[in-house]
């Protein structure tokens, strides 16, 4: 697939993670959507995060060209999820074949998470993502390490390590089980010096680009909403810090976001 003559006259990126579906953006979803268009933005991957969102996230990924969804329960919403939503997860994934089971993962940021519960919850949508074919979007806070012998324990065929803050023998180790490594807003801050540092370190190959949007807006919109429209500002910044061209690091990072997902050129052709 040659992606270099893709790209000959644009950039053309790809939002591995953007929460698009969500209320934040009711108000003004279709500009949004416009504006990140225009800046180049040519598709976003929606995760699910709780079973009384996914209807309302397909119905928005139906919506508006160039939306991919995934579909999942998230650790944080444990007091939201019951048993029988896995089977529901389940069923609809036959259903409606999204691109990803996510966002799933372990937290052990937020106090008071049932960790055994977490850890239930993820290994059967691990379970299902492998049944199913399937990469998945993770989750992970301060939980790297629990997350890695859980993938090891249950191999499905990779996926992304969502807004990635672990060290390069940690990243080594996600990049081994087939996974791609998702940065955005926090690397355009000097503060995050750890983050930053990695970013230079990895092959470009295992970087893929994301809002999480309207979660962590980039230095230049701090404490503010998060959008799709920001990742041109993001990836400028990344190709910054790593001395590389941006529009290089637009046609690989791309080239691995289609390659997780399973996309073609022709699926991103606007």
């Amino acid at each position: 697939m040659l992606f270099s003559s893709f790209f000959t006259n644009s950039r053309m990126l790809i939002d591995t993670h953007c929460h698009i579906d969500v209320e934040e953006f009711a108000a003004d979803r279709d500009g949004v959507m416009a504006r990140a268009r225009a800046a180049g933005v040519v598709a976003q991957v929606v995760p699910g995060v709780a079973q009384p969102g996914w209807a309302h996230l397909l119905q928005v990924c139906r919506r508006y060209p160039g939306l991919y969804p995934a579909l999942g329960m998230h650790p944080v919403y444990l007091d939201v999820h019951r048993p029988g939503h896995l089977d529901e997860l389940r069923a609809l994934v036959a259903q409606e074949r999204p691109v990803a089971i996510g966002e799933i993962g372990l937290d052990h940021f937020v106090p008071g998470l049932d960790r055994a519960a977490q850890q239930a919850l993820f290994a059967a949508q691990l379970k299902i993502a492998r049944d199913a074919d399937l990469p998945v979007i993770l989750h992970v806070r301060k939980a790297i390490d629990p997350t890695l012998a859980t993938l090891r324990r249950i191999r499905v065929k990779g996926g992304i390590a969502h807004a990635f803050n672990g060290s390069r023998q940690q990243a080594e180790q996600f990049l081994g089980l087939g996974f791609k490594l998702g940065f955005g807003g926090v690397a355009t801050f000097e503060r995050a010096q750890r983050i930053r540092r990695l970013l230079q370190e990895l092959p470009l190959e295992a970087v893929v680009l994301e809002t999480d949007a309207p979660d962590l807006a980039p230095a230049w919109y701090k404490g503010g909403r998060n959008s799709p429209e920001y990742l041109p500002g993001i990836l400028e910044a990344i190709a910054t810090l790593r001395g590389e061209n941006p529009t290089q690091v637009a046609v690989q990072t791309t080239a691995n976001a289609c390659e997780v997902f399973g996309l073609t050129v022709t699926d991103l052709n606007p």
